[in-house]
């Protein structure tokens, strides 16, 4: 079976390291650059990885969404601050009835590329990842690296052939890729260690080990995961309880890492508030019920993020 072809919009930590291990692989890329464009044509993409360093020379890189051919699948890595631009974005790499895969953080992300290429062409997944860019076309990937992705929908739904079939090339790339009958199920679960950990790291100025290693901070993130599971109950996706213990532990093994919300804070860029936190809650709301703590994390990000913008 022939290969499909690949376009990455957002080829920042996420974007970059997917692209460039399925470009690695054989497969045809095409990666959508802003102020990258003219040093990855230059000196191409390095990839420093846990699984291995690699240099890309020969890239297909594109200043514009426009000279993008039709492919098959696009992977959507940007940040969903920024989906205002996916009417101008999307349609090109899609015209022929390509599929999006939405990578993006927080609850219901697919819904704006919904709104642009059609809900049947839309998959959604999650992204276990520790992974940064360090620099104009340089990518350093530091732990995990699973994603879980699925059909899109408010409800479970079976492994179909197309996502079988991108989750087996992904596997071929050395990605570890894992398909999910129930995406409500999986966003969820990433939302137990979204919340508290992107949060946290902002309000409180500190790193995930930072968070684990101190006692006042690790009852705050579990106060906050048991919220954020009950709020998945009340709409109707249940995540097993020992989840709960699982996303502490598995950060307390992580690499030292600063989460994205924080490095985007840092560099004073808008930060993924209302994804994360703010459609979380107003779906629970929607469901009648309320999480107060993570109501109050989420008006302190509003207002940071309004000051860091605002300074």
């Amino acid at each position: 079976m022939k290969k499909q072809r690949y376009a990455v919009i957002g080829a920042g930590a996420l974007g970059g390291l997917y692209g460039g291990l399925l470009a690695r692989a054989g497969f045809e890329v095409h990666f959508l650059l802003n102020r990258d464009y003219d040093h990855v044509m230059q000196h191409g993409l390095q990839i420093d990885s846990k699984l291995g360093d690699f240099h890309l020379s020969d890239v297909h890189a594109h200043a514009s969404a426009d000279t993008m051919p039709p492919c098959d699948v696009t992977i959507l890595g940007l940040k969903t601050t920024n989906n205002g631009l996916l009417q101008d974005l999307l349609p090109a790499p899609t015209r022929e009835g390509g599929l999006v895969l939405v990578l993006q953080n927080g609850l219901n992300s697919e819904s704006d590329a919904a709104a642009v290429v059609g809900p049947e062409n839309v998959l959604g997944g999650c992204c276990f990842l520790c992974s940064n860019k360090v620099g104009p076309g340089h990518i350093r990937h530091i732990d995990q690296g699973r994603i879980v992705f699925g059909e899109f929908g408010d409800r479970a739904i079976e492994v179909t052939p197309r996502v079988q079939r991108i989750c087996d090339e992904m596997v071929s790339a050395g990605i570890d890729a894992h398909t999910t009958d129930d995406l409500p199920k999986t966003r969820w679960k990433k939302l137990m260690w979204n919340i508290p950990f992107n949060g946290l790291s902002v309000v409180l100025d500190a790193s995930t080990k930072e968070l684990v290693d101190d006692p006042d901070s690790v009852a705050l993130v579990e106060q906050i995961i048991r919220e954020v599971h009950a709020g998945a109950a009340a709409c109707g996706v249940t995540v097993s309880p020992k989840s709960i213990a699982t996303t502490i532990d598995v950060t307390r093994t992580m690499v030292p890492y600063d989460s994205s919300m924080r490095l985007d804070y840092l560099a004073k860029r808008p930060i993924e508030v209302e994804a994360i936190l703010g459609n979380p809650i107003r779906a629970a709301q929607g469901a009648g019920f309320a999480m107060p703590h993570v109501e109050t994390l989420y008006r302190q990000l509003k207002f940071l993020n309004q000051r860091n913008q605002n300074g």
